[in-house]
């Protein structure tokens, strides 16, 4: 007869009637005061990034989850842009947390869009403030048009073109339908660069300068044209006299 082969630990406690030992995780040592859940429900301006993020995933591996994305995406707006199924790669995360993460990120990108009341435009820090932090965030380049009433209050903001913004795509006439279609008194221009830099190209200055003129055949004035980079940048070409605004 065949000698037994020596029986694991796990084993033994099994048969000895002892439950296999769980696997301990770092939420189950924190008192629940510490808990990203309770931090973020009691005071959400003091969390941390990766409390935020542990409070979204949820569950026993919520802090170790929330580590392991940020330690393979490095900053928030990698995340924003990550596929879920790149999130998904991540064991413990699967499909369903990681479009759970990625509608989280998308509503916090929307609320600044989202306005109870029209806002007004003065200035270009006020056309900043209304489509900054979104664009700020898009991999590639768009271009927006807001339409404006005679108080300079927006009626809307329409997303015209996406990718390449250059002359040679641009067809002036479609940069000015919106405006014809809602009366709008006036118009102004706004379109981002991925690569973060918001210094306008000749090819930016040239388009605006198209744009003005047929803005003055129309009676709708081009007010601004804005260059969206990251980090808070942002450039006017009306503040730089470019243009012809």
């Amino acid at each position: 007869m065949a000698a037994a082969l020596p029986q694991q630990p796990a084993q033994q406690l099994a048969l000895a009637g002892t439950p296999y030992p769980r696997q301990k995780y770092a939420l189950a040592a924190l008192a629940v005061r510490e808990r990203p859940g309770y931090r973020v429900a009691t005071s959400p301006e003091a969390c941390t990034t990766q409390e935020m993020l542990a409070a979204v995933i949820g569950g026993e591996q919520q802090i170790e989850l929330a580590q392991a994305l940020m330690t393979k995406f490095v900053s928030l707006r990698n995340l924003y842009h990550a596929r879920p199924e790149e999130l998904a790669e991540i064991p413990g995360i699967g499909l369903a947390k990681a479009a759970q993460i990625k509608a989280a990120l998308v509503l916090g990108s929307k609320l600044n869009a989202e306005q109870v009341e029209r806002p007004q435009i003065n200035s270009p820090t006020d056309i900043a403030a209304l489509v900054q932090e979104e664009m700020s965030l898009l991999a590639e380049e768009h271009l927006r048009v807001i339409l404006l009433n005679q108080r300079n209050f927006v009626l809307d903001i329409i997303d015209l073109y996406k990718g390449s913004v250059n002359s040679s795509q641009i067809r002036v006439g479609e940069v000015f339908e919106g405006a014809i279609r809602l009366k709008a008194s006036a118009i102004v221009v706004c379109h981002n660069h991925p690569t973060g830099m918001a210094d306008p190209s000749p090819d930016d200055i040239a388009v605006t300068r198209a744009i003005v003129q047929a803005g003055k055949l129309l009676d709708i004035q081009c007010l601004d044209h804005l260059i969206i980079g990251q980090a808070g940048k942002f450039v006017s070409l009306k503040e730089r006299g470019l243009g012809a605004l």
